[in-house]
């Protein structure tokens, strides 16, 4: 293997673990995000409006829920309602449905 081809490869293997990491790193979802105001998100779910969302129960958040595909333990994980983006673990919307 000559040099060049070997500094190329290196380099692209490199790349390739920067933009892997990057990919990682996703945007939060803002509360102010017209899909997650109209699902009533928000980080805390104790801040959630339970006169608006009378489904809202105490204990209910995105780490325990159904769509949340975050790992136990996490702060933050994605959710199929807010694609590319990620929740709060201790977040709540009105999607949420009990996990299995």
């Amino acid at each position: 293997m000559t040099m060049q081809r070997r500094v190329f490869l290196m380099t692209l293997a490199a790349s390739g673990a920067v933009i892997g990491t990057a990919a990682q790193a996703q945007a939060m979802v803002d509360e102010k995000d017209p899909a997650a105001a109209g699902l009533g998100y928000v980080a805390d779910a104790k801040k959630a409006d339970a006169k608006k969302f009378p489904k809202y129960a105490a204990g209910q958040n995105c780490a325990n829920c159904a769509l949340y595909q975050g790992k136990a333990g996490d702060k933050a994980g994605g959710c199929p309602l807010f694609a590319g983006k990620q929740v709060a673990g201790a977040g709540w919307c009105s999607a949420w449905a009990k996990k299995a």
